[in-house]
């Protein structure tokens, strides 16, 4: 009985306490997931300004239809009509013209004055769409150059 006392006394000694490789492998595995959870949020924030951008272009798009329905008859007549155009035009002295300009710069301002931020507007008959082209590569997966479509009959 007295050996079997002995090997349980010497068995508490051992056991006193955690080691420094226990710490040391503890420290690294909470370092790796502070360094995962740092790596979603920066990815939430880049998809979240990524989503800024989209939406800023839907409103901006709607903008566009809201002032063409204003003057339905330059858009039946095809006065709307423009080309993917990057740089925004000098002051015209038509309603259409100065509707034009005045949506080339909110896309400069909201989305990037950047070579790549651009409108496109096509209208058959009431059939219109419009184009918003901008820069998204600061987005997760983003690409270079994004694009957003919507048409509508007016």
């Amino acid at each position: 009985m007295s050996a079997r006392r002995r090997n349980l006394g010497s068995m508490r000694n051992r056991q006193g306490g955690f080691s420094l490789l226990e710490v040391l492998i503890g420290v690294v595995v909470f370092a790796i997931g502070l360094l995962g959870m740092a790596s979603l949020q920066m990815n939430a924030l880049k998809n979240n300004h990524s989503s800024s951008l989209r939406m800023q272009a839907v409103v901006l798009s709607y903008f566009m239809f809201d002032a063409m329905r204003a003057n339905r008859a330059d858009v039946e007549s095809g006065n709307y009509n423009l080309a993917k155009t990057c740089e925004i035009p000098a002051p015209g002295s038509t309603l259409v013209a100065n509707d034009q300009r005045y949506w080339l710069e909110r896309l400069k301002e909201a989305l990037g004055n950047a070579e790549s931020t651009c409108g496109e507007i096509e209208c058959d008959g009431m059939n219109c769409s419009v184009r918003v082209y901008w820069d998204d590569s600061r987005g997760v997966g983003g690409s270079s150059t994004e694009v957003f479509e919507t048409s509508t009959r007016l």
